[in-house]
């Protein structure tokens, strides 16, 4: 089988936030994007919310018409944005749960719960030609119901695992990596391509980007924060260079099993 590199999806919301903080124009987050793919990005996510409190409905659909690698459209699984994006059709769809009063995405998609709700959506989406991915906690019975609802890619979240280790916490950062090999390596194993996400830096990044299943990992307002003092093409590339490092010294280059955007 040949393998595959690993992914870098960078988020660019976190440029459109600060647009927003003045009601203009500037920094556009498009822009971003494109010195993202040139600094060594395979692809771009945005995240467009209820509340469109960053990305707005014209920044998704400009990435759309400008982009020429995969665009991934975070968003929750609500029937204004099943609309918006088989309307656009971007490459790739990942289902985020939302809240309306969160600062950030606070934990993954309840799957099992919420299947039926989800079932109908994650059809429609690919009926319209979108890869879906679901981001999820990482417990095997998730990884199950992600197969059984026919969604090709999940997204593992990485959040509790960067709290820990935010906190120096080796016990929890141990416990949380356990989980996240387990998941990865039985998703993997039953057919699911593995992604992972949120919060990740670069101090985090590593013992992620080892794991041998993870195709892809999506990462964003740690990229945008160390652009304001590095430039964003050194903050890219500074975090490809990590994932790669992370990844060799795991002493697996790639990561099989995952499929091409």
């Amino acid at each position: 089988m040949t393998s595959l590199p690993l992914r870098l999806g960078v988020n660019i919301d976190h440029v459109a936030t600060v647009r927003n903080a003045r009601g203009g124009v500037h920094p556009d987050p498009i822009r971003a994007a494109h010195l993202a793919v040139l600094a060594g990005a395979d692809g771009i996510t945005a995240h467009l919310r209820e509340d469109r409190r960053h990305i707005r409905d014209q920044d998704m659909e400009r990435l759309k018409r400008q982009l020429f690698v995969p665009l991934n459209f975070e968003m929750a699984a609500t029937a204004e944005m099943i609309g918006i994006a088989t309307r656009l059709r971007p490459h790739a769809c990942c289902l985020v749960p939302e809240n309306r009063e969160e600062r950030t995405t606070e934990g993954g998609l309840d799957i099992i719960g919420g299947a039926e709700h989800l079932r109908p959506a994650i059809g429609e989406l690919k009926d319209a030609g979108i890869r879906v991915s679901l981001f999820v906690e990482p417990e095997i019975d998730v990884m199950d119901t992600a197969c059984e609802l026919k969604a090709p890619v999940v997204e593992l979240h990485t959040g509790t695992y960067c709290e820990a280790v935010a906190a120096g916490d080796e016990v929890k950062i141990a416990h949380e990596l356990a989980r996240l090999r387990r998941a990865a390596a039985h998703g993997a194993s039953i057919g699911l391509e593995i992604h992972a996400g949120h919060g990740l830096d670069l101090q985090s990044v590593g013992p992620v980007a080892a794991i041998p299943q993870i195709a892809e990992l999506n990462i964003g307002h740690s990229l945008i924060g160390e652009a304001i003092f590095l430039g964003l093409d050194e903050a890219v590339r500074g975090m490809r260079a990590a994932m790669d490092e992370g990844r060799r010294q795991a002493g697996s280059p790639a990561a099989p099993g995952g499929t091409a955007p």
